[in-house]
C-alpha cells in the first residue's frame, strides 16, 4: 500500500505541474486582484475537484464514459466558458487591477498589505464580495466543465488501487491527496505571483501577460471543443 501511495503522490505531482487553466487562471487572477483572489480562485478549483472526486467514488464520472451526449454537452460548456474568459481578457483596456483604486501607488508588499501599513494613503478595501465571488467561478466552472478531469478520475486512480483493498476508501484517500497536492501548488502559485515578481504589476507588463492569457485560455478552449474521445 506504501509503494501504491509513493507512485500516486509521484505521478499527481508531474500531472499537477503541467501547465493548465487552472494555474493560468489562478494566475491572471492574482494578477488583477492579488494575493488573496489568486487563493479563492484556487479555492473554486478545489471545489471542483472534490466535486469530481466523489463522482468518481460513487460510481457517477463513469458516466461520461458511457454516455457520448454528456461528454460532449459538458465539454462544449468548458470551452464555450474558456473562450469566453480569454475574449475578456483580450478585450480589457488600460485600467486599474481589480480591488486597486486609481490614486498613490501601492506599497513594495504587494496588493495584500494591511491596511496601516501604506504611507501613501488608506489601503485598498479590496473587491466587492461579487468580485470574489466572481473570482471563485472562474476556478469552479472551468474545472466543472470539463469532462477530461471526470474520466482522468475514473481511468487513473484504480490504477493505484493495491489488490484485496476497499475500491471506494482507497480511491476516495487518493482523491484527497490529489486535492492536498494541486492546493498547496495553486496557493504558491499565488504567493510568488503576488510577491516574487513585481515586475508584472506595471502597466505595460500586465496588458501584455492579459493577452498572452487571453490567447492561451482561447486555445485551452478550443482544444477541448476538438477533443475526440
Amino acid at each position: 500500500m506504501t509503494a501504491a501511495l509513493l507512485a500516486f503522490a509521484l505521478a499527481a505531482t508531474v500531472l499537477i505541474l503541467a501547465p493548465g487553466p487552472d494555474s493560468l487562471l489562478v494566475m491572471r487572477n492574482t494578477l488583477r486582484g492579488g494575493r488573496r483572489a489568486g487563493w479563492i480562485t484556487a479555492g473554486g478549483t478545489l471545489s471542483g475537484l472534490l466535486i469530481w472526486v466523489m463522482a468518481a467514488v460513487l460510481g457517477l464520472s463513469e458516466l461520461l464514459r458511457v454516455s457520448r451526449a454528456g461528454f460532449d454537452i459538458l465539454r462544449f460548456a468548458g470551452a464555450a466558458y474558456l473562450i469566453w474568459l480569454g475574449v475578456t481578457s483580450l478585450g480589457l483596456r488600460r485600467r486599474k487591477p481589480a480591488g486597486r483604486p486609481a490614486g498613490p501607488p501601492a506599497p513594495p508588499g504587494g496588493a495584500d498589505e494591511p491596511a496601516g501599513r501604506n504611507p501613501a494613503g488608506p489601503a485598498s478595501a479590496g473587491p466587492t464580495t461579487a468580485g470574489w465571488a466572481r473570482v471563485y467561478l472562474n476556478g469552479l466552472l472551468s474545472n466543472l466543465f470539463n469532462p477530461k478531469i471526470g474520466v482522468f478520475f475514473v481511468a487513473f486512480l484504480p490504477g493505484f488501487i493495491p489488490a484485496g483493498v476497499p475500491a471506494a476508501q482507497f480511491s476516495l484517500a487518493l482523491g484527497l491527496w490529489f486535492i492536498a497536492e494541486t492546493g498547496a501548488y495553486l496557493a504558491i502559485l499565488a504567493w510568488l505571483v503576488a510577491r516574487g515578481v513585481g515586475w508584472l504589476r506595471r502597466p505595460a507588463v500586465q496588458r501584455g501577460m492579459e493577452r498572452v492569457t487571453g490567447v492561451v485560455l482561447i486555445g485551452f478552449g478550443v482544444r477541448l471543443a476538438t477533443l475526440t474521445r
